[in-house]
């Protein structure tokens, strides 16, 4: 005879959640609420006055070719991110699978960087590259490569993109190495008595298996590459030069507060939450199709 269990209600599940429930609506619900309203409005310098525009805001950065080179530049330098900082750290996730001897060590080396602030981080890169004292434009003036990312709006983009995937890397290594370790070893082996290579069976067995990991950390570094990044481009380019590097979370920042246009920075802010929203449905309707859990 099946016996049924029931549990007497209890204010306790809502007690246990309710600290997730404020802080959401504390420092999310209500700061976007706040940045939909505020993008319907024109205000002053000052605050002193208010006139409700309706969509007048988001019609002019439609209009505006800055705002446009912005949103297709931050479309290059996400999916630039996403794909380098992840390319590497599973190169080095799988290396560092196959350690033996000071794995703990070898591991913790690669975590580091993860434990840097952003802005420490595009402190890092603007000393190794800074044109007159950096070490890597010295070695490279012996190659007769001159390298000056203050005036040269590509190298500025290469810059800030390998500073945000270096600050990324650790991250997806952890995730990587963890898949990697979970994976039963008698199918590694499987493969390797069967004669398969190294090489190969990382790409037909190993791969496969991590990529559901993977679907997770493409999301991750999309959403990363969108909002945490700022740091690294304020304290590398500040945007520059001539808009080569503002994308639109720093395009957000520069309007609202440098320009002082607090209507037309919170239209920017909601279109940017919208964008990341379709971006990342998109990837789970159709890109996770493609996962084999």
């Amino acid at each position: 005879m099946l016996k049924r269990v029931h549990f007497q209600s209890s204010i306790l599940p809502y007690l246990l959640v309710a600290p997730q429930i404020v802080i959401t609506l504390v420092f999310f619900i209500w700061p976007a609420s706040q940045a939909v309203y505020q993008s319907f409005l024109i205000e002053d310098a000052f605050g002193l006055s208010t006139e409700f525009v309706w969509f007048e805001n988001f019609e002019y950065l439609f209009g505006d070719e800055l705002y446009l080179d912005s949103f297709l530049r931050t479309l290059f330098f996400s999916a630039a991110v996403a794909f380098m900082s992840m390319s590497f750290a599973l190169i080095l996730a799988g290396f560092a699978d196959r350690v033996v001897r000071g794995a703990t060590t070898y591991r913790t080396l690669l975590i580091w960087p993860y434990a840097v602030a952003p802005v420490l981080a595009g402190a890092l890169w603007v000393f190794m590259f800074n044109p007159t004292l950096g070490i890597f434009p010295y070695f490279l003036g012996f190659l007769g490569y001159d390298w000056n990312h203050y005036l040269n709006g590509n190298q500025a983009m290469l810059l800030v993109i390998m500073a945000a995937a270096w600050k990324q890397v650790a991250y997806n290594f952890l995730f990587y190495l963890a898949a990697m370790q979970a994976i039963p070893r008698s199918i590694i082996e499987a493969g390797a008595i069967d004669g398969a290579r190294p090489l190969r069976r990382f790409w037909t067995l190993i791969f496969p298996l991590v990529s559901p990991t993977t679907f997770f950390l493409l999301v991750i570094n999309a959403v990363y590459a969108f909002f945490d990044t700022f740091g690294i481009i304020h304290a590398v380019t500040q945007g520059g030069p001539a808009n080569s590097t503002t994308i639109l979370v720093y395009k957000v920042f520069n309007d609202g507060f440098v320009g002082l246009d607090l209507g037309g920075s919170a239209a920017q802010s909601v279109i940017l939450m919208f964008l990341v929203i379709v971006m990342t449905f998109i990837q789970f309707r159709y890109i996770e199709n493609k996962v084999e859990y």
